[in-house]
C-alpha cells in the first residue's frame, strides 16, 4: 500500500481557501459564500467552542438538517481536534438520549425545530449547552423576511437560559489563533452512529486518515481529471449526517475548490431548477432520488443537459431506473457503495461505461475479499460470498462495544477485515456484483435500518412477546418496514396503530413499521435464534404470486 498523503481534509480546504478566495463555495437557499468567508466563519465557531470549554476530543453532536451551519459546525469542530457526531435531525429524543449518553457528548448543536428534544434530555444526560440555529439563520434580512411572510421557513420555540447559546451569535467571535496539533492515525474525526445486532446503534469512530483516504481516492482516481478544480460544480442533496454524502461534499466540492449547491431537503422540483439555474456537472443521489426525478410530472419543463456524472448509492439500483435515466439523458448512472464502518469502498469508474448490475471496483486504499460466510475461506472467481473489507488508515471496532465489534470484525492472514454482511461476487473485469444483503439490514429510501433495533424497541411494549422485522421489496423506495409480532397470551386492547405509534414515539419516522402483522409465533433455530432470511423469504413469495397474479 502506498504512502498516504497526509493533508487532511480540512486543511486541503484551507489550502483551497488561500487558493480560491473568491471562488464559490457553498450556495445555500440563494446565497453564496464565499472560500475565504466560510474559513472564516468556521475558524471564528471554533473559536467560540473553545471559550466555552470545548476541547480536543471532546465530542459535538450536530443535530441539524442540510445547511450551511452543518459545514461551518463541521469544519469548526475539526479545527479545533474535537470529535464530530452527526445525527438525523429527525431523531426522536429517545434515540437522542441514548447517542448522547453512548457517545459522551457534552454539547449539541440542533435546530429551533427539534430544540424540543434536545431540552427533554439535558437532565438524563451529561450535556452542558446547545447551540441553536434556524435554516434561514445565515441569509440576508431581506431573505429571512420573505420566508416567514411566505410562511416558508419553519420555526420552533426556544427556552434560553445560561446553557443554550445562539449559533449566529457565536460567529461574532474572534477566530482561533491557536492550531491544534492533530495525529491524523490516533485522533478521531468523528463518530457515526449505525444500526446494531442487539437492538442499540453503534457507533462507528473514523480517525482522520481514514476519512482523507477515500476522499483522496475519489478526487483523485475515480473523477480524476473529469473534475474541474475551482471550476466545477457539484449538487448536494443527500443528508450530510450519511458517509457517502460527507465524503463527496469534500472530494467533489471543498477539497477541490469547486461550488457545492447545498440542497436543505430533496424536494425535487427545486433541486430540478437549481440543475438549470446552476449548470451543475455531479450529482449524487439513492434509488428513489432517481425515480422521484423520472416521475416527476414536470420533468420535461426543465434542462438537465449540464449533467455528465451522476452517482447512485445507498441500495441497488433498479435496472429499469438506469435504462430510463440513459434513454432521457444520454448520460449513465455510476455506483458508489460503502459502509459506515469501512467507509467509502468501491466506485463505477468513469473511463468505462458502468453495468447496471456491479457496484464498480474497490478504490486503492479498500482491499476487498469474498469468502463463504460460515468457513471464511474465499470463494471460486464467479461464486457468491460475503464481501470483507480492510484498510490499513480505518479504525477497526465499534465505540465501546466488544461484543458488536468480535461479531463484525475478523482477523484473517494478519488483517483485520469488516464484515459488510451483504453478498457478492466478482465478474470477470474484477467489478462487484451485488447479490443480496443481510438480513438484518434494511434498505429505505437510501437509509440503512437495522432491524433488530426496531425488534427491541416493539419488545419493549408490556404486550409483546416476540418481534422479527423484515424490508418488503418496494419498486419506488427499495424495501418497506414490516413487523411481524407475537403477543402475550393475557394481552388486552393492542393492535397495529397502539404499535407503530409506540414506535413513533421511539424512533425516526424512516424506521417506523408500515405493516404489523401478528403471529403465533416465530420460526427460530434449534438453538433458539430467530431465522429471520425464513420470514424474508416468504414475503418475496407472497410479493411474486401477487404480481404474476395480477399479469394473469
Amino acid at each position: 500500500m502506498e504512502a498516504l498523503e497526509t493533508e487532511l481534509t480540512f486543511t486541503r480546504f484551507d489550502r483551497m481557501s488561500e487558493l480560491y478566495p473568491d471562488r464559490t463555495a457553498v450556495i445555500y437557499l440563494g446565497e453564496n459564500f464565499s472560500y475565504s468567508r466560510l474559513r472564516d466563519l468556521s475558524e471564528r465557531f471554533a473559536g467560540a467552542l473553545a471559550d466555552m470549554g470545548v476541547k480536543k476530543g471532546d465530542r459535538v453532536l450536530i443535530y441539524i438538517s442540510n445547511c450551511i451551519q452543518w459545514v461551518i459546525a463541521f469544519l469548526g469542530i475539526q479545527k479545533l481536534g474535537a470529535v464530530l457526531v452527526p445525527v438525523s435531525p429527525i431523531y426522536t429524543s429517545y434515540e437522542l438520549e441514548y447517542m448522547i449518553k453512548d457517545s459522551g457528548a457534552e454539547t449539541i448543536i440542533c435546530l429551533d425545530t427539534n430544540f424540543c428534544y434536545a431540552q427533554e434530555v439535558f437532565a438524563s444526560t451529561g450535556l452542558k449547552r446547545a447551540i441553536v440555529t434556524n435554516l434561514a439563520e445565515l441569509l440576508p434580512f431581506w431573505k429571512r423576511s420573505l420566508g416567514v411572510l411566505f410562511d416558508k421557513i419553519p420555526h420552533g420555540k426556544i427556552e434560553r437560559d445560561d446553557r443554550v447559546h445562539s449559533f449566529k451569535s457565536l460567529l461574532k467571535h474572534s477566530p482561533m489563533e491557536t492550531r491544534i496539533n492533530i495525529d491524523p492515525w490516533k485522533d478521531l474525526s468523528y463518530i457515526l452512529y449505525t444500526g446494531g445486532t442487539t437492538g442499540f446503534p453503534k457507533g462507528v469512530p473514523g480517525n482522520h486518515i481514514g476519512m482523507t483516504s477515500y476522499v483522496n481516492d475519489v478526487t483523485d482516481d475515480v473523477a480524476g481529471d473529469h473534475l474541474k478544480e475551482g471550476g466545477d460544480i457539484y449538487l448536494a442533496a443527500n443528508p450530510l449526517f450519511h458517509i457517502m454524502a460527507l465524503g463527496l461534499l469534500m472530494s467533489l466540492g471543498l477539497n477541490m475548490g469547486n461550488t457545492t449547491l447545498l440542497m436543505p431537503a430533496p424536494q425535487i422540483d427545486a433541486i430540478l431548477e437549481t440543475i438549470q439555474r446552476s449548470g451543475a456537472r455531479w450529482l449524487l443521489g439513492v434509488p428513489a432520488f432517481y425515480r422521484m426525478i423520472l416521475e416527476n410530472d414536470r420533468l420535461d419543463r426543465y434542462d438537465l443537459s449540464s449533467l455528465r456524472y451522476c452517482y447512485c448509492g445507498g441500495d441497488v439500483l433498479p435496472l429499469e431506473v438506469f435504462k430510463r435515466w440513459q434513454e432521457n439523458y444520454g448520460i449513465p448512472i455510476y455506483q458508489v457503495y460503502g459502509s459506515t464502518e469501512a467507509g467509502h469502498v468501491t466506485y463505477s469508474r468513469i473511463e468505462e461505461e458502468p453495468k447496471p448490475t456491479t457496484i464498480g471496483l474497490p478504490l486503492k486504499s479498500r482491499e476487498c475479499i469474498v469468502v463463504d460466510p460460515m468457513s471464511l475461506e474465499p470463494v471460486r472467481p464467479g461464486e457468491s460470498g460475503e464481501l470483507l473489507v480492510t484498510s490499513p488508515y480505518t479504525v477497526k471496532e465499534y465505540w465501546k462495544k466488544p461484543e458488536e465489534t468480535k461479531h463484525s470484525y475478523v482477523e484473517l492472514g494478519g488483517k483485520v477485515y469488516y464484515r459488510m454482511g451483504d453478498f457478492v461476487r466478482q465478474d470477470a473485469d474484477g467489478e462487484l456484483v451485488y447479490v443480496e444483503r443481510s438480513a438484518d439490514i434494511i434498505k429505505h429510501k437510501g437509509f440503512r435500518i437495522s432491524a433488530s433495533e426496531i425488534e427491541a424497541v416493539l419488545q419493549d411494549h408490556h404486550t409483546v412477546i416476540g418481534a422479527c422485522v423484515v424490508g418488503v421489496p418496494d419498486d419506488k423506495v427499495g424495501e418497506r418496514v414490516k413487523a411481524i409480532v407475537v403477543l402475550k397470551e393475557d394481552a388486552r386492547g393492542a393492535g397495529g396503530a397502539e404499535l407503530i405509534k409506540w414506535c413513533r414515539e421511539r424512533l425516526a419516522a424512516y424506521k417506523v413499521p408500515s405493516y404489523i402483522e401478528f403471529r403465533d409465533m416465530l420460526p427460530k433455530s434449534k438453538v433458539g435464534k430467530l431465522l429471520r432470511r425464513e420470514i424474508r423469504d416468504e414475503e418475496r413469495r407472497r410479493i411474486a404470486k401477487e404480481k404474476h397474479n395480477w399479469q394473469l
